[in-house]
């Protein structure tokens, strides 16, 4: 059977004018909420350049509370693209349902979108106050703290790296203290932290961001290699070298103001060589004394004898020898044997 003309254009019309609108009424980029730290809770369904209309956001917790329309819209440049949630409008392990509608030629067309479990979409906050300390003489042991509330519901993972290695390491860690076994002091290492919702306390796959990175090793950066290793073998060797320089060339020239502002303290021992070595300690000699002068200096003279006797009693003098004989010679330094028949007894001569 013939459609008549007059009834298929102005379906044709309509179809046409509405084709677009309809196109993004039931075609959204789906809702995705997003619970950060237990403190607030994002859901978004788009952005503005993929959105043609304003989409209004109604929300109910199943069996607990009646709908209740976003309080709080997120825009960008006039389009409606999410809904921001307070901390005191979350409630967790209670399914919670969300309805997105658009106004679009004066029709409101509802898109519903599954229930969510909203323990389920936690993202906790990147880890911070990351350290490292050495545990042994090749042992590190890298520690951090979360911002989020619930430490027990959390696991961890560990990023790192050497700046000799191309790919990185990780590692899933339980608590908040991650042990490196080995390492090498001739590199340097950066190491990343992320965390998520443990399988205790939520089904979820979205992690955290990546920490603020920790460092460890002589060397900062991979760019700052090159720098240090020119300061290392090349600079610091020429300025020790032109430093060793001055400092000779200095003591140098403050040796002779030294030995000026402070002389030094002679020796007398040496100037006496001459006279036990060369003179065999002869004084005259080595003070240079002339010989006559030495000369007048002997004695030149002899002394008399000096005769001593002792006097015998007055009742029984005699004389010791003849008024005209000579007194018998003695030699000199030589004591005199007394005679015999000698009335004086105990007589000496002596010089």
């Amino acid at each position: 059977m013939a459609v008549p003309s007059a009834f298929l254009t102005p379906t044709l019309l309509l179809l046409c004018g509405l084709g677009p609108y309809l196109a993004a009424a039931h075609s959204p980029p789906g809702v995705e909420c997003v619970l950060f730290n237990e403190e607030y809770m994002t859901c978004t369904w788009g952005s503005r350049e993929t959105l043609t209309a304003n989409y209004s956001l109604y929300y109910w917790y199943e069996n607990r509370s009646p709908v209740v329309e976003c309080r709080h819209y997120l825009q960008d440049q006039g389009i409606t693209i999410g809904c921001h949630f307070n901390q005191s409008e979350i409630i967790q392990f209670q399914p919670f349902h969300v309805l997105v509608n658009a106004s679009v030629g004066g029709r409101t067309l509802e898109i519903r979108s599954e229930h969510m479990e909203l323990q389920d979409l936690v993202k906790p906050e990147a880890p911070v106050n990351l350290t490292i300390r050495n545990v042994s003489s090749n042992q590190l042991q890298l520690t951090w703290t979360s911002p989020y509330p619930k430490s027990q519901c959390l696991e961890h993972a560990v990023k790192y790296k050497s700046n000799k290695d191309t790919s990185w390491t990780e590692h899933r860690v339980k608590g908040d203290i991650f042990s490196f076994p080995s390492v090498d002091y001739e590199k340097y290492y950066t190491f990343y932290v992320r965390s998520k919702i443990n399988s205790y306390c939520g089904s979820t796959q979205l992690w955290s961001e990546w920490s603020v990175p920790v460092v460890w090793g002589s060397k900062g950066t991979a760019e700052e290699q090159p720098h240090w290793f020119w300061i290392h073998t090349v600079l610091i060797p020429i300025a020790s070298c032109l430093l060793l320089l001055v400092l000779v060339v200095l003591l140098v020239r403050m040796e002779r103001v030294w030995v000026i502002l402070m002389p030094r303290i002679p020796n007398p021992s040496k100037n006496f060589d001459e006279l036990f070595i060369t003179h065999n300690g002869n004084f005259q000699e080595w003070a240079g004394v002339p010989k006559d002068i030495v000369e007048s200096f002997k004695p030149n003279y002899s002394e008399n004898i000096c005769y001593v006797s002792e006097l015998p009693p007055k009742d029984s003098y005699e004389p010791l020898w003849d008024s005209s004989n000579h007194p018998p010679s003695v030699t000199p330094g030589t004591l005199a044997a007394p005679r015999e028949h000698n009335p004086y007894k105990n007589s000496y001569v002596g010089v």
